[in-house]
């Protein structure tokens, strides 16, 4: 009797100390990890990806997961190649699943991406920020595929850019997005800046580079060569991607 008293005790005792001390709560799990923005950069005619190599490392210091596009500029099929190699970016299965993806082109490079914009949708699209683009053609290449050095000189795609009718940029018509674009006004080539009527870095002019619809425009005083190297150049594609628009100083 003694023996079933004291083992009811012991299991009241036991019951209420379980009660007075509950099982330490489950930590919630981590959300998931916010997807990183994406960034493709995309050089101009006759360059590679080196040339977009301080940009990268600015944008990847910001935290921006970056593809420097390399892509053929030059031969017969170049454009067309230059379209596949930026549609297996923008869809590689080696990249996480992306939250908004940016564009950053130089020269050319702004009139693969309008001609590959111009035939697929990119539902998480972003910004876009188009650095001395050829938006109207050239009139240095008007001039140089006249004769066969140049025409050599330009290669195939280089004289599709002229600002004739019916040149590709004329050809692709209005954009359906909205980019910043910035172009600059020199120093160029001296002998060259005597073909354009305007302010221009002697390649591209300053009202060539326009596109209507642009959600901002700015005028750099840099080659364009090394547009993409100057610090105020990668400063204004760093507010561009996080604003929508260029930084200006505040009036007083």
């Amino acid at each position: 009797m003694k023996t079933l008293l004291l083992s009811t005790l012991l299991c009241v005792i036991l019951s209420k100390s379980a009660a007075a001390s509950p099982l330490p709560a489950q930590k919630n799990p981590p959300p998931p990890a916010a997807p990183r923005n994406r960034v493709i950069l995309i050089h101009g005619l006759g360059r590679s990806p080196l040339s977009m190599i301080w940009l990268q490392w600015t944008l990847e210091r910001a935290g921006y997961q970056v593809t420097n596009l390399r892509y053929p500029s030059r031969g017969s099929d170049a454009l067309p190649r230059a379209l596949e190699r930026l549609d297996q970016a923008i869809h590689s299965q080696n990249q996480p699943i992306p939250g908004q993806i940016h564009f950053v082109t130089h020269s050319l490079g702004g009139i693969v991406l309008r001609d590959y914009l111009a035939g697929h949708a990119i539902t998480n699209l972003g910004r876009v920020v188009m650095l001395a683009p050829p938006n109207h053609g050239s009139e240095l290449a008007d001039y140089l595929k006249k004769c066969w050095l140049g025409r050599f000189i330009l290669g195939p795609v280089g004289c599709q850019l002229g600002t004739a009718a019916a040149d590709l940029p004329a050809r692709l018509g209005p954009a359906d997005f909205q980019p910043g674009v910035i172009a600059s006004d020199g120093p160029g080539i001296p002998w060259n800046c005597l073909l354009f009527h305007g302010p221009s870095d002697g390649i591209v002019s300053v009202q060539s580079a326009k596109l209507d619809g642009m959600a901002d425009f700015l005028v750099v005083h840099g080659s364009h060569t090394w547009i993409m190297w100057r610090a105020d150049t990668t400063r204004q594609v760093l507010s561009f991607l996080q604003h929508g628009r260029f930084a200006r100083p505040e009036k007083p």
